[in-house]
């Protein structure tokens, strides 16, 4: 399906507004279209010398007024339900954009750059509205001015008539070919919007390390490249573009000068029929008026080019397979926590084979570690238990129910997860802390904050829990951010925990400390903890070491140290002298 009929597919649930819209149209077009008749009675009521029949033409004066008054309150009343159309069309387009980024499978995220998807979400959207808007208007007053000027020509004379629609076509021709031409360039600068749009988010969301780096030139030097790039595809694309008005307006002069040329002939020697020269006025009006929606379509053929090529950006990520629907799997309550994993394989990508054949029983209640090197697979093994990710072959087992056969929403409501990168939103800390779970009362989070060590520094904020966090939370200190994540999670009570460097940001007194209130929060809980610094998971029930997405050693921290193998390098290279 063309990108034009999906998004005509948006305006069908707007289908009254596009009613009353066209009516407008029609109304205002059609008493435009009559006001040339009332001119060619006027000129023929002053043709003669001594003969003006001033009566007659103040009268059509004061009728033109009244039909240009009517036809203007109808041609407001047409845009504003072309308005009204855009907007919502816009709206939905954008909802389901959104919508969409909460239904594809997590791949589709991470295979994308955020910055790209913003601007699908934002800018592309908004040119989608824009060329609507235009295509409606022109559309709905070029069909009735096209159709209307046809038959008032063709009740004129019809042979001129025919003169006319037989020659208006070659600016259409003229047109589409430069239409064909120049919607590569199109498509090229959207994507390079895309691009810039990433780029600008990359490098203002991380000033701190920019400027650490003294990376600002190189960055001004790299946006340069970029944004010439975009000048010069962005240049091609308009001059392209802007060609097509011109041309075509050149064409439909031509296709007047004809018109005139024939019109006159016929009044001086009534060459194809009779006409008078208020007829032959009225004639060329009715020609100007029906090349005029050629030309008005051309005139703004930049911004429907731009509108297609963002359209199609658009629904290439609406289009996006969804995570297939679970409603009719299970929903799990009362989890003894025991987890399985059988044989299992995943890659992120075909040519490079990451966990090959991984196969391990976990306990309820107990304490599993995953250490090793950066890429050998520990945050993968997490992105699996969670399904954020679906294994490609063997299975995962919860209380001996495969995690494949569960909702999703069920499965991750078992986990507590706090991550490495701390996600706060703008919003109170209350808030936050009540972002997993909604029903938790104030009391409940305020423990949960006790717990992690958090409510110490938050009683000191200016509103204490009810202080509005900036946009990612940067009036907090990255220690603080992991705080209040860490008692986010214990806020929900989960049978189980993930905590993947959960305690990467925070200083080595505060640590201590967390870990006890960790330890009371794992009490009885099957828990998984990804870590670097081996001090925070000596106590594990089992340190699984992994390497290249296998487990290559496993057991206890003083077990392991004795093996003498790759966890007693990775342990004496943080800490022996």
């Amino acid at each position: 399906m063309s990108v034009v009929k999906k998004i005509l597919r948006y305006t069908k649930a707007h289908s009254l507004y596009i009613l009353l819209a066209l009516i407008s149209s029609a109304v205002s077009v059609g008493i435009t279209l009559y006001i040339p008749v009332l001119v060619g009675n006027a000129v023929d009521f002053m043709i003669k010398r001594g003969e003006v029949d001033f009566t007659e033409i103040l009268n059509i004066i004061l009728e033109i007024a009244v039909f240009i008054a009517v036809a203007a309150v109808f041609q407001w009343l047409s845009s504003n339900f072309t308005n009204i159309i855009c907007a919502r069309t816009v709206r939905d387009m954008r909802s389901d954009l959104f919508k969409k980024l909460n239904r594809v499978p997590l791949s589709v995220i991470d295979s994308r750059a955020r910055g790209d998807l913003i601007s699908r979400i934002t800018n592309d959207v908004e040119a989608v509205g824009d060329g609507l808007s235009q295509v409606i208007t022109q559309l709905f007053s070029g069909i009735v001015t096209i159709i209307g000027t046809l038959i008032f020509m063709v009740s004129i004379n019809a042979w001129i008539a025919l003169v006319v629609v037989v020659l208006t076509p070659l600016s259409v021709l003229v047109a589409g070919i430069i239409g064909k031409l120049c919607a590569k360039s199109f498509r090229d600068q959207q994507e390079l919007q895309g691009e810039i749009s990433s780029y600008v988010e990359e490098i203002v969301g991380n000033q701190k390390v920019v400027k650490a780096f003294a990376y600002e030139q190189r960055s001004r030097d790299e946006f340069g490249e970029k944004n010439k790039r975009l000048f010069k595809v962005g240049l091609k694309a308009q001059f392209a573009g802007a060609l097509a008005n011109p041309c075509t307006r050149f064409v439909n002069n031509m296709v007047y000068a004809v018109t005139g040329i024939v019109g006159a002939l016929t009044v001086v020697s009534a060459f194809m029929g009779a006409l008078t020269i208020g007829q032959l006025s009225c004639f060329l009006a009715y020609a100007n008026q029906y090349t005029k929606p050629f030309n008005e379509v051309t005139g703004v053929l930049t911004q429907i080019q731009t509108a297609l090529a963002a359209g199609g950006r658009v629904f290439a990520l609406l289009e996006e397979e969804n995570e297939p629907d679970d409603s009719n799997k299970l929903t799990l309550k009362d989890v003894k926590g025991d987890i399985e994993f059988n044989h299992i394989k995943f890659s992120y990508s075909p040519e490079k084979e990451l966990i090959k054949d991984f196969s391990l029983s976990v306990k309820s209640g107990r304490q599993i570690a995953i250490v090793g090197p950066t890429g050998c697979g520990k945050t993968t093994l997490i992105n699996l238990i969670m399904r954020f990710y679906e294994v490609q072959s063997g299975e995962i087992l919860i209380d001996n129910i495969n995690t494949a056969n569960m909702k999703r929403d069920s499965l991750r409501s078992l986990f507590g997860m706090v991550l490495q990168d701390s996600w706060l939103f703008s919003g109170t800390i209350m808030e936050n802390l009540r972002y997993g779970n909604p029903e938790a009362s104030d009391e409940e989070l305020i423990e949960a904050a006790k717990l992690s060590y958090a409510h110490s520094f938050i009683r000191k904020m200016p509103e204490g829990y009810n202080t509005k966090l900036n946009e990612g939370a940067s009036n907090l200190s990255a220690g603080q951010k992991q705080l209040l994540c860490i008692a986010r999670a214990m806020a929900l009570n989960p049978p189980m925990l993930i905590l993947d460097e959960a305690t990467s940001s925070i200083d080595t007194l505060t640590e201590i400390r967390v870990q006890k209130a960790f330890k009371k929060l794992m009490k009885g809980r099957t828990s998984f903890i990804v870590a670097h610094r081996l001090s925070t998971i000596k106590e594990s029930d089992v340190i699984l070491v992994m390497n290249d997405g296998d487990i290559i050693e496993q057991g206890t921290h003083d077990e392991l140290l004795k093996k003498d193998g790759f966890y007693k390098k990775l342990y004496n290279s943080q800490f022996s002298g």
